[in-house]
């Protein structure tokens, strides 16, 4: 599982720890990431997601349908992509 969001394209970033003395050491910052179903009303099928906090609030704000057009838009996810997560049976 990549460490990226499918709705709003976050990622892991690299900076610094810095000490109290100043010194810096490399590390990566995660993105608070998870995998979550959500029934796809348009398509009447389960959609599987690897989502951000931040993708969870946006699908809140919009709806489902509307983020996922808006991800695809900007090249986060494909149309196919999500195709091949759908899950169709209970």
């Amino acid at each position: 599982m990549s460490k990226i969001c499918q709705i709003t394209g976050k990622r892991a970033m690299i900076g610094n720890n810095v000490s109290h003395s100043k010194r810096r050491t490399k590390r990566s910052f995660d993105v608070n990431l998870f995998r979550k179903k959500f029934y796809y009303v348009e398509e009447n099928c389960w959609i599987s997601l690897n989502i951000s906090a931040a993708g969870l609030r946006t699908i809140n704000k919009l709806g489902l349908h509307a983020a996922l057009c808006k991800a695809v838009e900007k090249g986060y996810c494909t149309w196919n992509e999500l195709s091949d997560q759908a899950y169709y049976g209970e």
